[in-house]
């Protein structure tokens, strides 16, 4: 992947698949063995694509965590992680909100969230830009443990809808 020098990344992942129930409550439910697996199957994917993460922009939810867990055991290098209750089953305004702050010296922001707030931000702040197969593959859903690779120019606090480009899309399994 080639980006220009002053652009940066942010990859908006939808948490890996979950159980189905949990007695605790929603934000308590951890991941299934096949969502562990594919959690796992990003952090790879990330690896080979030689996408190394700067900041974690994080749910509190469990299985936001342990898709975190998942990634660096896949083989992603670990990053600063910063858990924020903002995000769990955020909407796409709440989820900007977030990555404006993130730390302005992160040039690869990964956010860790939920669906339908990560895939509608992922569509508005590409718009149609970026590349043809990542938007139709992007058209086509955004499973459990999608990854949605964005770039933008620019400091994150100017970051608005529309002024990104998705360059790529993928849902690796595990």
């Amino acid at each position: 992947m080639t980006t220009a020098a002053m652009d940066r990344i942010l990859i908006l992942m939808r948490h890996a698949a979950a159980a189905p129930h949990d007695p605790e409550g929603d934000h308590e439910r951890d991941l299934s063995h096949q969502g562990k697996r594919d959690a796992e199957a990003v952090g790879a994917w990330l690896r080979q694509h030689s996408i190394g993460i700067d900041e974690v922009l994080c749910s509190t939810a469990e299985r936001t965590r342990q898709t975190a867990a998942g990634v660096w055991a896949g083989g992603c290098p670990e990053a600063d992680v910063r858990f924020d209750t903002r995000l769990y089953n955020a909407d796409p305004t709440s989820l900007l909100d977030v990555i404006r702050e993130a730390d302005h010296d992160a040039n690869v922001v990964l956010v860790i969230g939920h669906a339908p707030g990560i895939p509608a931000l992922a569509s508005l702040l590409a718009d149609g830009d970026g590349s043809r197969k990542a938007h139709e593959a992007l058209g086509a859903g955004f499973p459990t443990g999608g990854v949605a690779v964005l770039t933008y120019a620019g400091a994150w606090s100017d970051l608005t809808p529309g002024a990104a480009r998705l360059s790529d899309f993928a849902a690796p399994r595990g």
